[in-house]
């Protein structure tokens, strides 16, 4: 392994690259869907799949702190040398993943009632959204054990490896959603069926892999005992609910878009699916630098290495924003050429042109709160984390509901931009926090 301690631009550069190629393939996998249901000729099919996919999503990453907290505490055990830890933190986390995917498997009907009381959608349209999400409620066993394998890999600095599995993960689901769409006619519900099959091979594969991975390079022995302690148990219990609270929070501020966007029409609904899967790419992209970030915080912390922190902390930032100004202007030049190529829709692609500034502002500006998430990760500050998403999605509700009735799909992009702000000024009023802790 690289020198953990080095924590400059070109390190934090090359331990983001992997990482920069499977977090592309996750929103390009959101891309295929939109684009494979785009084309189908009736905007029931894309407006059904983006509130599917949302809620989906909603759920899911509301578990994200089985990523997020297995990132954090492995980085710290390796940063003290305490081998044990790692395998027992994993451990746990799997235990944890498997009881709620089994869990959420056991609430699909109240899942689909809430779909339908909440979001105005003809029959049409509820019915597909119905049929998508009964097939893919049943990979959440798998996805959310994705989610620890790729904390497990971040938190060791194998961002080769969580890239590889993320990105074969992807790779899967785009090929079978494809050929189950296009050559077996399945539509919506070959989006769903890709999805789940590829998620269960990438969970068998890799969990082999960890297998032998931690087999040979630490030696433990597990018992009930020391897995279970409760202590350790109490605190991946506060950590993890704490960024479950911030996580939720904020997978619902990307539904509530989703929600204000089906008030305005199907039409913008569909508008601001296409317009979302920008925003979310960008995202995932920027990510890499937080995630790649997460480790390396955790691993000062737990060596006390003030200045290689901060030195860590300033580099991220800078990369993360000038990486944002790209973004930006990819984006300004390639717009209506990739609008184009998601619908043939020709109302819908003239009605996004119209929205075009959004996802040029947009990604600098919020590369600054996706730095500051990796940070707090990485630290395992998460009850800062939580408070301030608390206050964030408080006044982003708030406001969207002027916003968007004085502007309309305007007005509720203006708030998502002021929802990113207030992410970024909240976390950064705690940031004194984790400079205690040397």
């Amino acid at each position: 392994m690289s020198n953990p301690v080095n924590v400059s631009k070109s390190y934090l550069f090359k331990l983001s690259v992997p990482i920069f190629f499977s977090n592309i393939a996750i929103p390009f996998v959101g891309l295929v869907d939109t684009g494979l249901m785009g084309n189908l000729s009736n905007v029931k099919f894309l407006a059904a799949i983006s509130i599917a996919t949302s809620v989906i999503t909603m759920i899911f990453w509301s578990f994200g702190f089985l990523r997020m907290g297995t990132v954090g505490l492995v980085a710290q055990a390796l940063g003290s040398k305490d081998y044990n830890e790692i395998i027992f933190v994993f451990i746990r986390n799997l235990i944890i993943a498997l009881l709620i995917g089994f869990f959420l498997i056991f609430l699909k009907n109240p899942i689909l009632f809430s779909i339908e009381y909440f979001f105005k959608t003809s029959l049409e349209t509820q019915g597909l959204i119905n049929k998508y999400i009964s097939i893919r409620i049943f990979s959440a066993p798998a996805e959310l054990i994705i989610y620890v394998l790729v904390g497990l890999y971040l938190g060791l600095q194998k961002t080769k490896v969580s890239s590889t599995l993320i990105s074969f993960f992807c790779i899967g689901n785009i090929i079978l959603s494809s050929i189950f769409v296009i050559h077996f006619n399945l539509e919506i519900f070959g989006a769903a069926l890709g999805t789940i099959i590829s998620a269960y091979i990438t969970v068998i594969i890799f969990l082999l892999f960890s297998y032998f991975q931690l087999k040979n390079k630490f030696k433990s022995s597990l018992t009930y005992k020391k897995i279970f302690n409760r202590k350790k148990i109490f605190q991946l219990f506060n950590i993890n609910f704490d960024i479950f609270v911030r996580t939720i929070l904020l997978t619902f501020s990307f539904l509530w878009v989703t929600y204000q966007s089906s008030n305005l029409g199907e039409n913008y609904l569909a508008v601001n699916t296409i317009l979302m899967q920008f925003i979310m790419l960008a995202s995932f992209f920027l990510d890499s630098y937080a995630f790649s970030t997460e480790a390396i915080i955790g691993y000062t912390i737990g060596k006390k290495l003030k200045n290689s922190f901060l030195k860590a902390v300033t580099n991220s930032f800078q990369l993360s924003i000038f990486s944002g100004l790209i973004i930006s202007v990819v984006y300004l030049v390639s717009f209506k050429f990739i609008i184009n190529e998601l619908t043939d829709l020709e109302y819908i692609r003239f009605l996004t042109f119209n929205y075009i500034i959004w996802i040029v502002i947009i990604p600098p500006i919020a590369s600054m709160c996706y730095q500051f998430d990796g940070i707090f990760i990485g630290a395992s500050q998460t009850a800062e984390m939580r408070n301030g998403m608390i206050l964030s999605v408080l006044l982003f509700i708030t406001s969207s509901q002027f916003l968007v009735s004085n502007f309309g799909n305007h007005g509720l992009w203006l708030s998502l931009l002021f929802f990113m702000i207030m992410r970024s000024i909240t976390l950064n009023y705690y940031f004194y926090r984790i400079l205690k802790r040397f």
